[in-house]
């Protein structure tokens, strides 16, 4: 078996695909969210069948990498001794993990005044640097927004920094990340427009600067000719209908006895939902007057009355990947808004989960935001799996 450890694990998207190949043994894993933290460890011991789940599943501030690595009692994240303990005579093999993207997310770069130039979130790389720095895998992958690309905190592109700093740990990566790292995940079994930056780095020897170049080679060969569509991504699912009279922030309702995990609407109110069905139905009869910004901002102001430079909404398409899912979930779902009429809603998470090629025995803990969140923030497992494929392949060589 191969060892890794899962830095910024999230929920587990990145080990669930390279579990999901049958060659990976996660050695240790580590976030700071406690609900994604419980998330992970149900599914670890629920579906792969670990055990002892609370010394190999962290729940730790990276930043703080020296305790992280040999040992914490904190009143906030609880004790533990550390990732040397954890590991202690296994060979770490690779390291996996993406810190939080919101720093270089253009969508929070335009909210921010400041462009997120001071966000101490631009530096978290260097953590997960520290890290592999100790325990020297063999190979890193590094996982972030398209967004990292075009970064510059201080005026200094982020990719470069990222480039430098393991250098000079003695690792190779591409010399053209914005050539070669991103990846549209759709083309990878994944029903969602996602783009997506993958840095994978090798240890440095005479092969390391060629590896580099297959990783890439062999991961794009992997790419369908299509993306892939929302086409069965809600079929046999229980289906939700408004309410005559909602009642206890309850709006909708189904008459189906299966229970999904996970799979529970939103309250949505009268005024939502008028929305959502005039939107739906819309697209469904082939008229599409409100699918332009312009028109979608003008539904927007009649229906609130407010002003606003953006549109709200956005339907989706079976026979389309979704548009992305975004952490931002959480908050509302008026970008999600599910493509059936009769439903009027936004989508479950159990549905967000599907879009994000999440299994349905996959269970997700927490309340319905934190949820919503966890899901947004993580690496689809298909796309993940297929990283691991590629890693194997290389393994192979």
């Amino acid at each position: 078996m191969i060892n890794i450890i899962d830095l910024f694990s999230g929920c587990g998207g990145l080990t669930e695909g390279f579990l999901q190949t049958k060659n990976f043994k996660t050695l240790a894993a580590v976030d700071w969210e406690l609900q994604t933290v419980r998330t992970l460890k149900s599914r670890l011991s629920n579906k792969w069948g670990y055990q002892s789940l609370d010394n190999k599943i962290l729940h730790f501030d990276i930043q703080r990498t020296d305790e992280l690595i040999n040992g914490f009692d904190d009143p906030v994240f609880g004790k533990s001794k550390g990732l040397d303990q954890l590991v202690g005579e296994n060979k770490v093999d690779i390291i996996i993990g993406g810190p939080p993207c919101q720093a270089y997310s253009i969508a929070g770069r335009v909210r921010d005044k400041n462009g997120m130039k001071d966000d101490y979130r631009n530096f978290l790389f260097e953590s997960y640097v520290k890290i592999v720095k100790k325990y020297e895998p063999k190979y890193f992958v590094f996982e972030n927004v398209e967004g990292m690309l075009s970064a510059k905190p201080g005026g200094i592109p982020i990719v470069n920094r990222i480039r430098k700093s393991f250098q000079k740990i003695g690792y190779d990566l591409s010399d053209d990340l914005r050539k070669d790292a991103l990846f549209d995940i759709s083309f990878y079994k994944v029903p969602q427009r996602r783009k997506r930056v993958i840095i994978f780095g090798v240890r440095k020897d005479k092969k390391s600067k060629q590896t580099v170049q297959n990783f890439y080679k062999i991961l794009n060969s992997f790419k369908s000719e299509k993306p892939k569509t929302l086409k069965g991504v809600f079929r046999k699912l229980p289906k939700f209908y408004p309410l005559k009279t909602p009642s206890d922030r309850v709006s909708h309702e189904t008459k189906s006895k299966t229970k999904i995990k996970n799979h529970q609407p939103r309250f949505h109110n009268d005024r939502d939902i008028r929305i959502f069905r005039l939107l739906s139905n819309d697209i469904l009869n082939g008229e599409e007057k409100y699918t332009s910004s312009k028109s979608l901002i003008e539904i927007y102001k009649k229906f609130t009355g407010r002003e606003s430079k953006f549109h709200k909404y956005n339907v989706l398409r079976e026979d389309k990947p979704s548009n992305t899912i975004p952490a931002h979930l959480y908050k509302d779902g008026l970008r999600h808004i599910h493509p059936d009429p009769l439903q009027a809603r936004s989508i479950t998470v159990r549905e967000a989960a599907r879009i994000q090629s999440f299994d349905d025995d996959f269970e997700f803990l927490g309340s319905r935001g934190d949820q919503y969140k966890m899901i947004g923030n993580a690496v689809p497992p298909a796309f993940s799996k297929k990283i691991a494929e590629v890693i194997l392949n290389l393994y192979n060589e």
